[in-house]
């Protein structure tokens, strides 16, 4: 259904990633950046009190029809839960204690994974450091889509349903392209979760349950938030690997729309990324970027030369060293 995409493969380069050259030349002619590399303390409380919320939350849905369980768990809990993804997207660069307290950030983690209701924050930092380190490798960043993506979900009406689904895509490919050998704080990170989910199920009862997990499903599916997804690096220009968002999601996003900036950089929080473009506008205000993200999505579903093939793939070459 819907006409079917152009693309057959990835966009294979022989370059590497622009992110680390950028720094090095920002860094020689800014070096006052340098004094941005530190934890914000403020994801602290700012998680904490996202945490509680939706623990209040999880109360008063209890007792509602199924219909507005799921209303809400869409028009407010999505926002939550989607936001707390990129909350523990901040703790995995060891925003929130600093790179002193490393264990101080897994456990934190941990805690904030607790309204999502599936198990990943211990995963996400592992699998997320290589993305960073190893962008677009071959066989090792799990953020690009595998090939069955590409050769499936090759038409209007398959891209759309790729969309809907892409939380599960993320959680299982990494299975499929870079398996790793689970850790004991994986264990902790599962064993916790299922013990929250069980005592939300014995103390507030099914709606509840649903609640949280409807609302990460929805939150990480087709929600305006998900834009960010396709944002970040499929290429939607020739020869652009990563693409920045300076729109008014930002807010709830913890600034993961300042993309190239966060690449550049990723061991300055996220508060501070605009800081980074304001210090080096010359450097950013040319590259391009977006002001919407539901504009994202709609232009990916219905270009017909945009497909999960659109990214920009290479083979690592060199030693790997993987988190």
């Amino acid at each position: 259904m819907g006409s079917r995409v152009s693309r057959e493969d990835f966009e294979w380069v022989y370059t590497d990633q622009p992110h680390a050259d950028r720094r090095r030349e920002i860094l020689a002619k800014y070096p006052e950046i340098k004094s941005l590399m530190k934890p914000d303390p403020n994801l602290i409380w700012i998680i904490s009190m996202m945490i509680l919320t939706q623990l209040v939350t999880f109360y008063l849905v209890k007792d509602l029809d199924w219909k507005w369980v799921i209303f809400w768990a869409y028009a407010f809990g999505s926002c939550v839960n989607h936001s707390m993804t990129l909350g523990i997207h901040e703790i995995s660069h060891n925003n929130a204690f600093g790179h002193n307290k490393a264990l101080w950030n897994r456990w934190f983690g941990i805690l904030a994974n607790l309204p999502i209701g599936i198990p990943y924050s211990i995963s996400f930092k592992r699998y997320h450091i290589d993305h960073h380190r190893y962008l677009g490798a071959d066989g090792i960043d799990v953020d690009i889509p595998t090939d069955f993506e590409g050769w499936f979900f090759c038409t209007t009406f398959r891209k759309f349903v790729w969309i809907i689904f892409q939380p599960l895509f993320y959680a299982f490919r990494p299975l499929f392209i870079n398996p790793k050998p689970i850790t004991h704080l994986e264990i902790i990170n599962t064993v916790v979760q299922i013990t929250f989910d069980i005592m939300i199920y014995y103390f507030c009862g099914i709606k509840s349950l649903v609640y949280m997990l409807a609302a990460s499903l929805l939150g990480l599916g087709l929600h305006p938030i998900s834009g960010h997804f396709i944002a970040e690096h499929y290429m939607f220009l020739k020869g652009h690997e990563t693409y920045s968002y300076y729109g008014p999601l930002n807010l709830l996003t913890f600034n993961v729309g300042y993309h190239n900036e966060h690449h550049d950089f990723p061991n300055i929080p996220g508060k501070s990324l605009p800081l980074v473009r304001k210090i080096a506008p010359e450097y950013y205000d040319n590259l391009p970027h977006y002001n919407s993200w539901i504009k994202v999505l709609y232009d990916f579903v219905m270009d017909d030369t945009v497909s999960p093939y659109s990214r920009m793939k290479r083979h690592q070459t060199g030693q790997v060293e993987l988190e």
